[in-house]
């Protein structure tokens, strides 16, 4: 006896649910596939990234190299300034050396100068004590009293004497320069013999008195300072 074979009826609400059984599939399918492209952007992406971050890594890692090029080279150029520091601080104390040499050396050749003048103007001041007397005869003075260096009222004064002039007691008081000019390093000479005068009138009162330079060379201004003053001066030439 045959078996009969059994007939499936798909009815309208079977296909409807296998009609949605095959909607959930294609959608699962499309969404995994979205997922996919998005994915492959998203590593496309991080490569790129990647890419510049090495590419930037690499620029970095060069501008080190340079910055430490520089830094070297600084370095060098420090160390040479430093030596150039060093050189110029050992020629600095020599110069000074030398220079403290040469201060001696001028030193030395002041105090030398400095005596040979003063002996010049000893030798000079002893001709002239020698010398005065027939000089001051010339005009008009008689010296009584040897004319010394003498030192009243604390003031050293190089020509000191009395005589008669016209009859009258004078007394003479006078200085020694070599030379009798304008050179503002020396002491003025009419306002140191003033001083000795004064000196000379504290001790002996109001007396009559010679004011007297004697130099071996006078320039023509301080000859007619003098003489405004009344001071006689007198030159080396006229003994």
């Amino acid at each position: 006896m045959k078996a009969t074979k059994k007939e499936i009826k798909i009815t309208s609400a079977l296909k409807k649910k296998i009609a949605e059984i095959v909607d959930e599939r294609i959608r699962e399918t499309h969404v995994k596939r979205e997922d996919f492209s998005e994915l492959k952007t998203i590593v496309k992406e991080v490569a790129e990234a990647q890419k510049r971050a090495e590419e930037e890594l690499k620029e970095l890692r060069e501008a080190q190299k340079r910055t430490e090029e520089e830094v070297r080279k600084l370095a060098e150029a420090q160390k040479k300034t430093e030596e150039e520091v060093r050189k110029l601080a050992e020629a600095q104390k020599k110069t000074e050396e030398e220079v403290r040499k040469l201060a001696q050396g001028l030193n030395r050749t002041r105090e030398d100068l400095g005596g040979l003048a003063r002996s010049i103007s000893y030798a000079f001041e002893n001709e002239a004590y020698r010398m005065l007397p027939h000089v001051l005869a010339r005009y008009g003075i008689e010296v009584e009293k040897k004319i010394v260096r003498a030192e009243i009222r604390g003031k050293e004064i190089n020509f000191f004497g009395k005589g008669r002039r016209d009859g009258r007691e004078i007394y003479i008081v006078g200085e020694v320069k070599i030379r009798l000019d304008e050179t503002k390093r020396r002491e003025d000479p009419f306002k140191e013999l003033k001083e000795k005068v004064k000196a000379v009138r504290q001790e002996y009162g109001e007396v009559e008195i010679v004011m007297l330079l004697v130099t071996h060379f006078a320039t023509k201004d301080m000859l007619k300072k003098a003489e405004e003053r009344g001071i006689l001066v007198v030159q080396s030439y006229e003994w």
